[in-house]
């Protein structure tokens, strides 16, 4: 009786550390995507971005442009990670949506309604990579029935 209940406590805990994975490793295609696209918008000078004088953290335009864009880029590779429930992606994520929340943070300015959005979605990403302990991560290949 007891190993049937650590095996369904077990299985829950795994459900919850896939679920929360793959929330994060989506939100992160989405940020990356999302980041990629107002990189493009701003090397592009596109005129839905303010602009404002005398900010401390100034740069021009194009400098986010590219700042987003190298950030997205690699926000989308490391989702690729998380799908596939790499360690590394897990850490990278968190050092990704962190960059993200940074950069969003200094160019606020420029798009401020935008940045405070992807400020959250990126917390959000933070938190879901964050929340699953080490021993709860759920390795498909670990779990798979082997062959007889």
């Amino acid at each position: 009786m007891t190993a049937t209940h650590t095996r369904q406590a077990d299985s829950t805990k795994q459900g919850w550390a896939e679920g929360l994975t793959a929330f994060a490793g989506v939100m992160l295609v989405l940020v990356g995507l999302l980041d990629i696209f107002r990189g493009i918008m701003a090397i592009a000078s596109d005129d839905i971005f303010l602009t404002t004088r005398n900010y401390a953290f100034q740069f021009d335009l194009t400098g986010w442009g590219w700042v987003h864009l190298a950030l997205g880029a690699v926000a989308v590779i490391v989702s690729i990670g998380l799908f596939q429930t790499a360690t590394w992606a897990r850490v990278a994520g968190v050092a990704i949506a962190g960059l993200v929340i940074i950069a969003n943070f200094l160019s606020l300015p420029y798009y401020p309604v935008w940045s405070v959005v992807m400020i959250a979605i990126s917390g959000f990403i933070i938190w879901a990579l964050c929340v699953v302990r080490r021993d709860e991560s759920f390795d498909p290949y670990e779990h798979a029935p082997h062959d007889m």
